[in-house]
C-alpha cells in the first residue's frame, strides 16, 4: 500500500511565502524569465532569507515532535518555479533543517490545481488568485498581505480567526451589508439557536481542534482565538454555532466594532485570518495576516 496523507494536517505554502523571493521576483519582473533562471540557478548555494510564513510553518513542524508518526503536519510546497529554478528554495529548506519533501513545481503555471490531489486543509500564498481557486475549491486559503512574521517569543502556535465569512458563512454580514446594524442585530437575536453554517475555515479550525485533543492539556502547543466585530447580543448565536459543530476554541474577543490590532497583539497571534481588506491593512503592520478573499466583503 502506498504512502498516504489521510490522518495529517496537511498544509500547502507557496514559495514565496514561505521564503523572501523579493530581489529574484524582481530580475523577473525587471529582466524576464530567462534572466531570472539565470539568477536563480547562479544563487542556488546561498539560502533564501526566511518569509513571512516561515516562522509559522517552523512552530507548526514542531508539533509533530508531540505526535505519532502518522499524525501530525505535513507541510508542502507549492511553486511556480520549474524544478530546475526551484532548487534554490529546496536548498533553502535544507539549510534550515525544515522537513519539507513533497513539492510541486509548475514551471510558472498556477500550483494550486494540485491543493486538493495532496489532501491540503489549508493554502497560504502571496498570489490572491490562486487562493480565490483554492476558495472555490473548498480549502481554507489566504493571501499573505503583511511583511511581518509569526511570534516567535514562545513555540506555542496562536491562530486568531474572524468570525463571518471565515469561520462561518457570510449570511449574517450580508443582512449587514444589505439593511445595516439594526437589522443584523434582530436578525441574529431571532436566529440564534440556529447554527450558522460553515465558512472556508471551519473544516481547518476543526483539524486545529482534532490535535489539540490528541495531545495533554497542560501546556499545549496550539492555542485559537476568535476576534469578531460582533458584540452582545450577537454573540449567543456564535457561541451556539461552536457548540453544535462540537468544536472547542480557546478565547472569544467580541469587540462591538473596535480595532482589532492591538488585541490580536494582546493575545500574540502568530496569524490572523479576516476576509475585511481595512481589517487587514491595520493589523498587517503588527501581525501576520492572512486575507481571506471570500463573501460578500470580497465580491467583484
Amino acid at each position: 500500500m502506498g504512502a498516504t496523507l489521510d490522518k495529517k494536517l496537511v498544509i500547502a505554502i507557496s514559495s514565496r511565502a514561505l521564503f523572501d523571493l523579493s530581489k529574484s521576483h524582481q530580475v523577473y519582473e525587471e529582466e524576464g524569465l530567462n534572466a531570472y533562471s539565470d539568477y536563480q540557478i547562479e544563487h542556488e548555494e546561498e539560502p533564501l532569507e526566511p518569509g513571512e510564513a516561515f516562522p509559522l510553518v517552523e512552530k507548526m513542524l514542531r508539533i509533530n515532535a508531540r505526535l505519532g508518526d502518522d499524525k501530525g503536519v505535513e507541510v508542502v510546497l507549492l511553486s511556480r518555479n520549474s524544478a530546475d529554478t526551484g532548487l534554490r528554495v529546496f536548498n533553502s529548506i535544507q539549510h534550515y533543517g525544515l522537513t519539507i519533501s513533497r513539492a510541486a513545481f509548475c514551471g510558472g503555471e498556477s500550483p494550486w490545481r494540485y491543493i486538493n490531489a495532496f489532501g491540503c486543509q489549508l493554502f497560504l500564498s502571496s498570489e490572491a488568485e490562486d487562493v480565490r481557486n483554492a476558495l472555490e475549491c473548498g480549502v481554507a486559503a489566504a493571501t499573505l498581505v503583511s511583511n511581518k512574521g509569526a511570534n516567535r517569543s514562545t513555540d506555542q502556535l496562536r491562530f486568531a480567526f474572524d468570525g463571518d465569512a471565515v469561520l462561518f458563512s457570510d449570511e449574517a454580514e450580508r443582512v449587514f451589508k444589505a439593511q445595516g446594524l439594526d437589522a443584523f442585530t434582530a436578525s441574529e437575536q431571532a436566529s440564534a439557536r440556529t447554527p450558522l453554517s460553515g465558512g472556508p475555515f471551519k473544516s481547518f479550525l476543526s483539524a486545529l481542534h482534532d490535535i489539540q485533543q490528541a495531545l495533554p492539556a497542560e501546556d499545549p502547543p496550539i492555542r485559537t482565538a476568535l476576534v469578531t466585530a460582533r458584540s452582545a447580543p450577537t454573540h449567543e448565536r456564535v457561541i451556539r454555532t461552536l457548540r453544535a459543530w462540537n468544536i472547542r476554541i480557546d478565547e472569544s474577543i467580541f469587540l462591538g466594532g473596535l480595532d482589532k490590532t492591538e488585541f490580536l497583539r494582546a493575545y500574540q497571534a502568530d496569524v490572523f485570518f479576516d476576509d475585511q481588506p481595512a481589517h487587514c491593512a491595520l493589523a498587517s503592520p503588527h501581525i501576520a495576516t492572512g486575507h481571506v478573499p471570500h463573501g460578500v466583503a470580497n465580491e467583484r
